[in-house]
């Protein structure tokens, strides 16, 4: 009997928040790492459907892309393609804030004064993630710019991840944009696990085969 092939879910890149037509809020992501795990999660023989942000980079070969702009957008996209995959690695740098109005037409700069009210996103990951069936794995991404592996400890708990992918950013040659990243996987079952520096490219293979080697189905 055939056994299907395993069924990958990934999120790339920045979202952006519209104020108006022509402005918005976003942040540094390249996508770089998330369409690296992605085309070496299908370089393993997964179906990986890969959902992506606004980026300048070619679609990995045998990914199926899912192009979104919006924190919005890409939790529409996530939420339809999460109930049939078996894994979801969140590593798309998704806006926490988005303006509370978005303005029709392009704000004059007579108007820069104007003070803007921002509102929270939803949550993607610990929103899907407390949705999980038995055997289905959620797995986060932790950038932060200090105490990196405590924060990233906090979320593993607080999002019920099984496992977050922690990394430093904000300093040269760190995270966002660059072709190198240094990273630290942490399991709910105790995993520890520093990788790199190294190309993300190859980062991304060393986490691809340490989440199959630490789930019996992979």
């Amino acid at each position: 009997m055939k056994t299907r092939p395993f069924r990958c879910l990934v999120t790339a890149g920045p979202t952006r928040e519209h104020l108006d037509p022509v402005r918005f809020l976003s942040n540094p992501s390249s996508g770089k790492m998330g369409y690296a795990l992605a085309a070496a999660a299908a370089a393993a023989g997964w179906r990986v459907n890969l959902v992506s942000g606004p980026v300048a980079l070619p679609p990995p070969a045998g990914v199926n892309i899912h192009r979104v702009v919006s924190a919005a957008d890409m939790f529409q996209a996530v939420k339809k393609l999460f109930p049939a995959c078996d894994i979801l690695i969140m590593c798309a740098a998704v806006s926490d804030f988005t303006p509370k109005q978005v303005f029709a037409h392009k704000v004059k700069k007579g108007q820069a004064e104007l003070a803007v009210e921002f509102v929270p996103t939803v949550d993607i990951l610990k929103t899907l993630a407390a949705r999980k069936r038995p055997g289905q794995l959620a797995v986060g991404f932790a950038a932060e710019t200090r105490n990196v592996e405590a924060y990233a400890r906090k979320k593993l708990k607080e999002k019920n991840l099984d496992f977050i992918i922690a990394n430093q950013v904000g300093g040269a040659g760190q995270g966002f944009a660059s072709d190198d990243n240094s990273v630290i996987l942490l399991g709910r079952d105790g995993t520890r696990a520093a990788l790199g520096p190294a190309p993300k490219t190859k980062l991304a293979q060393q986490l691809i085969a340490r989440l199959r080697a630490g789930h019996s189905s992979l």
